[in-house]
């Protein structure tokens, strides 16, 4: 395998990624929309591309990690997109989180140019991108995920092959309906625990090790008690992965009743400007409805 990777779109997950790609020993070209994010990687070795067509001259993988569907059609098929520079062969690896129906049709548009798409969202926050433990769950081809299996061990630990083209953004959609189901119980329990009076970390210690225990209470419930809204993963981008989720349930008939909600009240907290937080921010619309703040 050759070691020629490019990685478009170095925001919050993309940073610790691509960091650990070149920690990991590849020869890495970068691009970005705002120039500027290139800088961290071209001063640890990196090589900084003028648009994603010219990073996809040099490169035979190619890790895509940008916000929403239109910026993964931007950056794949758009007018300096990689598909004017990639040869033949070429895999993408598209790390966003998107709508599966687009993830097909792009599949189908590359293929016609034999230029290969193996969707690979990623779940583990800002914390898993810089330490290499993301999870990854992986749409596509089998002998396309092979290939690229080196590639995501740099950046994630767990890596499942979940199935055909499409079924890794689906399986992230998946992903999203715990988190945020999740958060809103988190929520709803630290609440509880401040208006029964009791000491909310020893309550977090208590419970965090049985049948109650999660990644989002161990890691996102102390930063509630603390009242640290930094992002692992903004409301905004929650907002965005609910959205499809919601998208696609309406497409298969299904009801999402909790999801349904949460999208509701992420969006009271966006209209009152705090899209940029982080998702366990949640807790703020509960604390609204409840006319007390969690250790206020």
């Amino acid at each position: 395998m050759s070691n020629q990777v490019g990685f478009i779109g170095l925001g919050i997950m993309g940073q610790g990624m691509s960091q650990n790609l070149l920690k990991a020993g590849f020869d890495l070209t970068v691009w970005n929309r705002t120039a500027s994010r290139t800088e961290p990687l071209t001063a640890a070795g990196a090589r900084a591309a003028t648009s994603p067509a010219d990073l996809a001259e040099s490169c035979d993988i190619i890790v895509v990690c940008v916000s929403d569907t239109p910026d993964v059609e931007a950056v794949i098929l758009g007018e300096e997109g990689l598909i004017h520079g990639a040869r033949p062969g070429t895999l993408v690896i598209d790390c966003s989180t998107i709508s599966p129906q687009a993830t097909r049709q792009m599949t189908d548009q590359l293929a016609s140019k034999q230029i290969h798409l193996l969707d690979a969202p990623i779940s583990g926050g800002s914390e898993g991108a810089a330490n290499g433990t993301l999870s990854i769950m992986v749409g596509g081809e089998a002998a396309q995920f092979e290939k690229a299996l080196p590639i995501l061990q740099a950046m994630g630990q767990t890596i499942t092959h979940v199935g055909p083209t499409g079924a890794g953004q689906t399986v992230k959609l998946v992903n999203q309906i715990l988190v945020v189901g999740t958060m809103l119980a988190v929520g709803e329990a630290l609440l509880f625990a401040q208006a029964g009076g009791l000491d909310l970390e020893k309550t977090l210690a208590a419970v965090s090790q049985g049948a109650a225990g999660s990644w989002m209470l161990s890691n996102r419930g102390p930063q509630v008690i603390e009242r640290d809204w930094r992002p692992g993963f903004t409301i905004d981008l929650q907002q965005k992965d609910l959205r499809l989720v919601l998208e696609a349930a309406d497409q298969m008939g299904v009801p999402l009743v909790g999801t349904g909600l949460v999208f509701q009240l992420y969006r009271t907290l966006q209209q009152q400007g705090l899209g940029s937080e982080g998702n366990h921010a949640l807790v703020k619309a509960l604390e609204h409805l409840a006319g007390m703040k969690v250790a206020a």
